[in-house]
């Protein structure tokens, strides 16, 4: 498109809106080098999804995006193909009741210390989140918001593309694998970021193609504010996922007669995020709009969709993309247009073979609302390896 944009998307379609996105992106005066687009690539609010975005001095808040530090963790457990029963309904169920999907969160505080493995780590980790919580003053911008929130939807997964999956491997291994991020509290400090940002541009008379794209500068108490939060949010999101994976890993225990732990340490990335990092012999802010760390030998997590493979890959620290890759399939429409396009009848033949959701509430998920997974796969063949490729089998969605 330009010198100022590199792409990894042959084979796999990008609508217009969002090369259109991407092109105002590139625009930017605080732009440090190149945008990476990735085949995943779909529209987004500001910053289309599936974008790698350095900047200089300045971190974008709506190409952070609401639902900071969301992301995956998957493992993979001690159970093959074999130990799991004709019928996954029950353990469906089982997860259901130990996870809160959608709006929903957790009646009380869940107990970690001893529901779980490593428990009382995660009980450590939850009490620090809560204080530091205290101290940032992002939230003291809003008139109140209850501490309650934050613990009640800590090990909860929400709703949208978030899911929970029991995988099988080549070698039919079986995984817990889940997608989730910051809830509630993530999206307030998100939506508190974007409007600080567009007051300012409003104040400072910056000309901007597009609102969402306002920024905040370094050496502001707003851009100190909110990277203060970003980073809470980012080890919230963390957080949240591993707790979920602990009560998944309960869950599975309770519903079969064996035995059931870890064989291989989880996998646990964000795909929403901002950082610094260096590149190229310089250091400047990296945010992944919906993109994964791919350092040289780094592990991630590229899922697919409800009825299709999703893999565990490699980085191959490819500088062009900043040591990037995708974050899995992205959409190919929106939600709107796979309602108006699909039936149940359709979701059930395009999940034919997973225990999950077949109602209504999720046709727009259906899994040919997504791009060929396998396209994106090959588009970015230079910027990971797959080290296992995963097929669902159950899928629990909000």
């Amino acid at each position: 498109m330009s010198d100022n944009v590199r792409t990894w998307t042959a084979g796999v379609p990008v609508e217009d809106e969002a090369w259109a996105q991407i092109r105002n992106l590139a625009a930017l005066p605080i732009v440090a080098g190149p945008i990476a687009v990735m085949p995943d690539v779909h529209l987004g609010k500001g910053a289309a999804v599936g974008t790698v975005i350095p900047t200089r001095a300045a971190i974008i808040p709506a190409a952070v995006g609401v639902d900071i530090g969301c992301g995956m963790v998957a493992v993979r457990t001690t159970l093959t193909a074999t130990d799991l029963p004709d019928s996954l309904a029950s353990i469906r169920a089982a997860i259901e009741r130990a996870i809160p999907v959608g709006f929903a969160a957790h009646k009380d505080v869940p107990r970690l210390d001893d529901a779980l493995e490593e428990g009382a780590a995660l009980d450590r980790r939850r009490a620090s989140i809560v204080r530091r919580f205290d101290g940032l003053a992002i939230m003291a911008r809003l008139p109140k918001y209850e501490v309650k929130r934050v613990t009640h939807q800590l090990g909860s997964q929400g709703g949208g593309n978030h899911f929970i999956e029991i995988c099988l491997d080549e070698a039919d291994g079986v995984w817990a694998m889940l997608h989730s991020g910051s809830r509630n509290v993530g999206n307030t400090i998100g939506e508190t970021a974007i409007a600080m940002a567009r007051r300012r541009a409003e104040r400072e008379h910056i000309h901007l193609p597009d609102r969402d794209l306002a920024w905040l500068p370094e050496n502001t108490a707003e851009f100190d504010e909110y990277v203060a939060g970003l980073a809470w949010a980012q080890d919230y999101a963390a957080l949240n996922r591993d707790i979920m994976l602990g009560f998944v890993l309960a869950a599975l225990r309770r519903a079969l007669p064996l035995a059931v732990a870890v064989r291989a340490t989880a996998v646990n990335c964000h795909h929403n995020y901002a950082q610094r990092e260096a590149h190229g012999g310089r250091t400047f802010w990296v945010t992944r709009k919906g993109a994964v760390s791919a350092r040289e030998g780094e592990l991630g997590i590229v899922p697919g969709s409800m009825g299709t493979r999703s893999y565990i890959v490699r980085g191959k620290g490819n500088p062009e993309s900043y040591a990037s890759c995708s974050h899995g399939a992205g959409r190919r429409m929106s939600r709107g247009e796979a309602r108006r396009r699909f039936t149940r009848a359709d979701l059930a033949a395009q999940t034919a073979g997973v225990e999950c959701r077949k109602d209504a509430g999720v046709i727009d998920e259906s899994p040919q609302a997504y791009k060929d997974i396998e396209a994106v796969m090959a588009a970015q063949a230079d910027l990971t390896g797959i080290v296992h490729t995963l097929k669902q089998v159950l899928c629990v969605k909000g």
